[in-house]
Parts: C-alpha cells; structure tokens; sequence
C-alpha cells in the first residue's frame, strides 16, 4: 500500500514539475540586486535609448515575453507611453515589473519637477516609478532632488538615482553627501573597453550600484570581434556579447542592453546558465583601455541646460 502511495506522489510531483516547466518554457532567470534602501532591482533590464515610440513597444513585449521584467526610460528618449502600454497589454501585474525613468533638465526648475512626474506616471499607465534619475548634473539639479524626494515622500517614487554623475566629482558629492535621500543606482557608460574603475571607487562607501549603459560599447566593431573574448565564448557556446553582459553581471553590476531584433533580445537574457571563471574575468579585466564612445565635456553637458 505504501508503494502505491509513494507511486501515485511521484506522478503528482512530475505532473506539478512538467506543468511548471511548461508555463515558464521561454522564460529566463534574472537575479534581483539588493539596492541601499532595501529595494530589489533586476540585474538585467531591457534599455530604450534611440529607437522609435513603436520599436519600443515591440521591443518590450518581446522582452517581456522572455523574462525581462525591468525597463530603462528617460523623458528625452520619447517611449514611456509606448512602454506603458506594453506592460497593460502583457496582462503581467504591475507588481512583477521594476520601471525606471529620468528626468531631463528642462523639468529640474522650481516648480517643474513634481508635475513632470506626474505626466511620466500618466505615461507609464501607473501610480508609481520604482526608480526615477536625474539625467544630466546639470541646471538645478539639487532643487530637482529635493522635489525628487517629496515625490518618494507620497508614494509615487520608490527610489532616486543619477545618471551621467561621473562627469563631475563635485557634483556627484553635491547629492550623496548632502541630501536626505541617497541614490541607490549610478547610470554611467560601462564596457569591458572603459571599465570605470575610479568611479567604481567613488560609489563603493555609499552601496550604489552602478548601471551601464553602451554595455556593449555602442555596437563598436572592435569590441564585438575582440579575439580575447571570442576565445571566452567559444568555449562556453556563448556569443560576443553574451559573454560581454555576463562580465558585466559577474562584476556586479546592473545591465541595461538595447534591442529591437528578438534574436538579440533572447540571447540578451541568456547569460545566467552559465558563469565566467576566475581567469576569465581576469582576462575580461585585463581589456580595460578607459576608451568610452560618449565623450562630452562637462562645459558641454552645462550647455545643454537651457534646452
């Protein structure tokens, strides 16, 4: 009687495995990163820069569909209402996705702020932003923070961020050192060629977590036919770019890749069933040449602040 018992678990268990494994065929693993307010962030999210509003919509339906559950935005970018819609029309609960979004400098004046905001929120179809950046240090950005910090105060942000603050020491010290609020998230260019070694260090006391953008240096030929690598992904099966995001998450990390095509979309996401080793990533490391593709002055970026 016992072996029937046992008999009849095992098929239930199988059946339960096989049911699972069924609802979650196409769909990847992202580990979630402990932000400094207690917040858990995708590691792995899908960005939005320089594509049209429909591109965008496509393309995070199609992420969606395969797992990616966190969406980088901007205000500049012109997509939060075409990312808004594909989450309503993935009919996944809003609680599963993790959207960020950046203010740019023309919402930093007095007054601006909160009602900027608030059309993002209109935009994105919810009642929050789970992680909102300033997106230049430029203009009024303390008073942009502050505003910033009254909208965590009602609900309507969960956390604060700073995007490009690597153009300026001073400035970046302006808000993790003087602010109520700290920043959990640091959005700078990272790749294996500008590896940002010393802004690592200016991040490490406050647990900010550094997010890249150009992970890929901005489709760069060099980078994407590096032999180094290429060795690296032969032998795990892996492409170029693959294994250039699994360096990213490997050294901790957030990963914001672009993508339209849904081939570059799945192989995006592919990158957590398997690990580089610790040659590997000393090899990866070995390719820094501090060589970034965005390369603009901060007198350049203060020019930007009466657009």
């Amino acid at each position: 009687m016992k072996t029937v018992k046992n008999y009849f678990l095992l098929v239930a268990v199988l059946f339960f495995v096989s049911i699972n494994n069924t609802n979650a065929q196409g769909k990847e693993y992202v580990p979630l990163l402990k932000l400094n307010n207690g917040l858990e962030m995708p590691q792995l999210g899908i960005g939005t820069f320089a594509i049209s509003y429909e591109q965008a919509k496509e393309a995070c339906l199609e992420a969606f569909s395969k797992g990616f559950r966190h969406v980088d935005c901007a205000t500049a970018y012109r997509v939060e209402g075409a990312v808004g819609e594909a989450m309503k029309e993935s009919g996944i609960p809003r609680e599963e996705f993790f959207i960020t979004s950046k203010l740019w400098v023309s919402d930093y004046a007095d007054g601006k702020t909160l009602a900027s905001i608030d059309t993002i929120l209109k935009r994105f179809q919810t009642d929050y932003i789970d992680l909102l950046y300033i997106h230049q240090p430029i203009g009024d950005y303390v008073n942009a923070w502050k505003e910033m910090e009254k909208a965590v105060a009602s609900g309507k942000v969960r956390a604060l961020g700073i995007s490009n603050f690597d153009a300026s020491k001073e400035r970046f010290h302006a808000i993790v050192d003087h602010m109520k609020i700290k920043p959990v998230a640091l959005q700078i260019e990272c790749h294996p060629y500008a590896q940002r070694n010393d802004i690592r260090e200016w991040v490490k006391p406050y647990d900010i977590v550094i997010e890249c953008w150009y992970p890929l240096g901005h489709g760069d030929a060099g980078l994407l036919s590096d032999p180094a690598i290429k060795t690296i992904a032969d032998a795990h099966g892996k492409s170029i770019a693959q294994i250039i995001l699994r360096w990213h998450t490997q050294e901790g990390f957030s990963v914001i890749p672009g993508a339209t095509n849904p081939v570059h979309i799945k192989e995006n996401i592919s990158i957590f069933d398997f690990e580089l080793s610790d040659e590997e990533m000393t090899t990866m490391r070995s390719l820094n040449k501090d060589k970034r593709f965005f390369n603009v002055t901060l007198e350049q970026l203060d020019s930007w602040a009466d657009r």
